[in-house]
C-alpha cells in the first residue's frame, strides 16, 4: 500500500529579510498602507493572485526573487521602514488605555465569536457580525486594551459566491490549508501544542488550538479536524454556519465550553468576559461548572458571581435570528454536564428556556446569555429599544423601558476602512499626530479648511479606480459564463465616471430590501435614461446558503440587470467580499440602504462610505437615526 503526501517547498528568507513572515503573520498589516505596500512589491502579479495575502505570498515567491530584493535598495528601505513602524506600535506606550485608566490596564477582556472579518484572504467570516468582530480586534488593539478573543478555524470557511447564467447563486466552498492563514499553532510554557477536549455523548472530540496575532492582540481558533478525532468530529469546525441543527450545537459548545478551556490551559484569567451574539453562550455554564468543582460554592451563588463578568451582545431584532435548540437535543448534549454544576435538570434548563411553560418550549442561546449577564447591549439607539420590547417577557414584571438592554452603537475600524489616499490628503490639513487622536472631535475640524476642488479631484479619483476594479472583476464573471464578445466590449463602457453611482453592497436578507429601487420600475426607467441626469447602480451580496428567499432577490435582480433598458445602468458583482466593499465605499456618489424598519440592528457600511466622502442615502433604521441628527 502507497501512501501520497503533498509536500510543498517553501522560500527560505534571507537573512537581511528575515523578519518578513513576522510581519506577515501579524494582521497588522491589513490596516498599515506601507506594509501592504512592501508586500505587493516583492511580486505585484502574484500579490493580487494570492488575495493579496503576505502568508501565501511568501510560500509560493520564487527563492531567487528574494536573493534580488535582498539586493534591492528600495525594496530594504520599505523593508526597513515596515519594520520600524511596526516596532514602534507593538512597544506603543502612550495609548488609549494608558492615558485614560491605567489602573485598569493589567485587567483583561475576553471576547468570543463564532466569526472574524479581518481580510478578504482570511475568509472566516460571512459578514456584518464578522466585520465588527474584526473591527474590534483592530480597535482594542490600537487603544492598547488588555484584550484576547476566542473563535473557530474552519477548513472550508464560508462560502464563494458564484452567480450562474440563470442569475442563480452557487455556493462554492473550498478546503483550506492552515499554512496559508496568518494563524500558528498556540504553544504552552514547554513550547509543546495546546489541544482541548470536550465530552460528548459517548466520546470526547479534541480541538486543536490556533493562535492569530491582530497588532496587539491575541485571537485563539479552535480546529477539530486533527487525526484526534473520529470522521465526523473532524467536521465540527468545516465551514462557518453550515450544516445542520446537530452541527451548529456541537460548534456553539466547542466555542463556548471549549473557549474557556482553552483559555485557562494558556493562562488566562479574564475579569470580563464579552459574548458577541448568542453563538457563545455556553460559556457561562463551563464558567458555573469551574466555580461549582473547584472552588466548591454552590449553583445559584456560582451563577451570580458568573454573571457580574459577562457582558453579552444582541445583534438580531427579530426572533426567527436567535439560536434556539429543541429540549432533547439539550438532553442529549447537557445529561451529564448539569450534574457537574451541582443543578438538576429543570434549574439548568431554566437559565435558557424562553417560555418557562406550555408547549412548544425550546432552550434559547439568547435567553441563556441575558439570564448569566450583567450587561446586555443592543447594537444601536433604536435597536436597543427594539431588543428591550423583543424580550420584555422574559423579564415579566418590569416595563419594557426597564428591561437591563442598553444600547452601544457599532462602529468601524477607521484604518481599515478610510482610503489611504484620502488618509495623504488629510495628512495635509489635520494636526501633526491626528492619526492617535482620531476620538478626538477637534481634531477633525480641520476638513473645512480642505478646498472643494482638492476633495473633489480625489473622489474622481477612487471613482475611476473603483470603476476599473468593478470591470475586472465583471469581466471575469461574464468570461467564465461563456457569454459573447459583444457582451464582453459591453463591459468597457460599464460604469462611466461622470454618472451618478449609487452602490448597494450587503448581506442579501429579505429585510434589507434590495429590490425595493425596483418598485415602479417605469419610473426608474425614465430616471436613469435621463440624458441631463443619467443613473447607475452597483449591487453585490451574498444570501445565506440556506436562504432561497434571498437568493431570488438577487435572481430578481440579475434578471434585471441584462434587460436592454437597464443593461448598461445595473450592475451586479458577484463573490462580495472585504475587497469588492473597500473599493465600492469610497468609489461611488451614494450610498443606498433601505431595509424594513426596525430589522436593521445597526449596519455599519453607511459608516464606512460616510468617512470616504460618500453620500449615505438610508432609511431611518440601524445607526442612521443617530447619524441624521443635523448635527452631522
Amino acid at each position: 500500500m502507497y501512501f501520497l503526501e503533498r509536500v510543498m517547498a517553501v522560500p527560505r528568507l534571507p537573512e537581511k529579510l528575515s523578519r518578513l513572515e513576522e510581519l506577515s503573520k501579524n494582521l497588522w498589516w491589513s490596516w498599515n498602507y506601507h506594509a501592504q505596500q512592501m508586500f505587493k512589491y516583492i511580486d505585484p502579479e502574484m500579490w493580487y493572485q494570492e488575495k493579496r495575502s503576505p502568508v501565501r505570498l511568501l510560500r509560493r515567491v520564487r527563492q531567487t526573487r528574494l536573493y534580488e530584493l535582498a539586493e534591492d535598495k528600495e525594496f530594504i528601505k520599505m523593508y526597513e521602514n515596515t519594520v520600524k513602524e511596526f516596532d514602534k506600535y507593538m512597544g506603543g506606550k502612550d495609548t488609549w488605555m494608558e492615558r485614560e485608566h491605567p489602573d485598569r490596564k493589567e485587567q483583561c477582556i475576553a471576547y468570543f465569536c463564532a466569526e472574524y472579518g479581518f481580510h478578504e484572504s482570511f475568509p472566516i467570516y460571512s459578514g456584518g457580525l464578522g466585520i465588527l468582530a474584526g473591527d474590534h480586534l483592530k480597535t482594542a488593539s490600537d487603544m492598547g486594551l488588555n484584550f484576547v478573543a476566542v473563535g473557530l478555524l474552519y477548513r472550508n470557511g464560508y462560502f464563494e459566491q458564484r452567480i450562474d447564467e440563470s442569475g442563480w447563486q452557487q455556493n462554492i466552498y473550498h478546503s483550506y490549508e492552515f499554512e496559508d492563514f496568518p494563524v500558528v499553532p498556540a504553544l504552552d510554557k514547554a513550547g509543546d501544542e495546546v489541544f482541548v477536549n470536550i465530552d460528548f455523548p459517548g466520546r470526547k472530540v479534541w480541538a486543536k488550538i490556533w493562535k492569530a496575532e491582530i497588532g496587539r492582540t491575541s485571537l485563539y481558533l479552535l480546529d477539530t479536524d486533527i487525526p484526534q478525532n473520529e470522521p465526523e468530529d473532524r467536521k465540527i469546525t468545516g465551514t462557518l454556519y453550515g450544516g445542520d441543527r446537530e452541527t451548529r450545537i456541537q460548534q456553539e459548545i466547542l466555542l463556548g465550553i471549549g473557549g474557556v478551556r482553552a483559555l485557562r490551559m494558556l493562562g488566562y484569567s479574564p475579569n470580563a468576559w464579552h459574548m458577541n451574539e448568542g453563538h457563545a453562550a455556553f460559556l457561562s455554564l463551563e464558567r458555573i461548572r469551574e466555580l461549582v468543582q473547584k472552588n466548591s460554592i454552590e449553583f445559584s451563588t456560582a451563577s451570580m458571581i458568573v454573571k457580574s463578568g459577562n457582558v453579552f451582545t444582541t445583534h438580531t431584532p427579530v426572533p426567527a435570528g436567535n439560536d434556539t435548540f429543541t429540549l432533547d437535543m439539550i438532553d442529549k448534549y447537557f445529561r451529564d454536564f448539569w450534574s457537574k454544576m451541582h443543578a438538576d435538570r429543570d434549574e439548568f434548563l431554566n437559565l435558557g428556556i424562553e417560555k418557562p411553560q406550555g408547549s412548544g418550549q425550546h432552550f434559547s442561546m439568547t435567553v441563556l446569555a441575558l439570564r448569566l449577564s450583567a450587561l446586555a447591549n443592543g447594537v444601536s439607539k433604536l435597536h436597543g429599544r427594539v431588543s428591550r420590547n423583543l424580550w420584555n417577557h422574559i423579564y415579566p414584571d418590569l416595563p419594557a423601558v426597564e428591561v437591563p438592554i442598553t444600547h452601544v452603537t457599532n462602529g468601524v475600524h477607521i484604518w481599515t476602512w478610510l482610503n489611504p489616499n484620502l488618509v495623504e490628503l488629510l495628512d495635509k490639513y489635520l494636526p501633526e499626530g491626528w492619526h492617535e487622536r482620531v476620538y478626538e472631535p477637534e481634531i477633525w475640524e480641520g476638513i473645512d479648511k480642505i478646498p472643494e476642488s482638492e476633495i473633489w479631484e480625489l473622489h474622481m479619483s477612487l471613482k475611476s479606480r473603483a470603476r476599473g476594479f468593478l470591470q475586472g472583476r465583471l469581466k471575469r464573471q461574464r468570461m467564465r459564463l461563456g457569454e459573447t464578445i459583444e457582451d464582453l466590449l459591453e463591459v468597457e463602457e460599464a460604469l462611466p465616471e461622470d454618472v451618478l453611482t449609487i452602490g448597494f453592497a450587503r448581506r442579501f436578507a429579505t429585510y434589507k430590501r434590495a429590490t425595493l429601487i425596483f418598485k415602479d420600475i417605469n419610473r426608474l426607467k425614465s430616471i436613469i435614461a435621463n440624458s441631463e441626469r443619467p443613473v447607475q447602480f452597483v449591487f453585490a451580496g451574498k444570501a445565506h446558503p440556506a436562504d432561497d428567499p434571498g437568493k431570488e432577490l438577487i435572481r430578481k435582480l440579475y434578471e434585471i440587470s441584462r434587460t436592454p433598458e437597464f443593461k448598461s445602468r445595473v450592475i451586479i458583482v458577484e463573490n462580495y467580499d472585504m475587497n469588492i466593499a473597500r473599493h465600492l465605499v469610497s468609489g461611488v456618489d451614494i450610498w443606498l440602504n433601505t431595509p424594513r424598519r426596525p430589522h436593521e440592528a445597526s449596519g455599519t457600511s453607511g459608516e464606512k462610505a460616510g468617512m470616504n466622502g460618500v453620500l449615505n442615502f438610508s432609511v431611518l433604521d440601524g445607526w442612521w437615526v443617530e447619524g441624521f441628527n443635523g448635527e452631522n
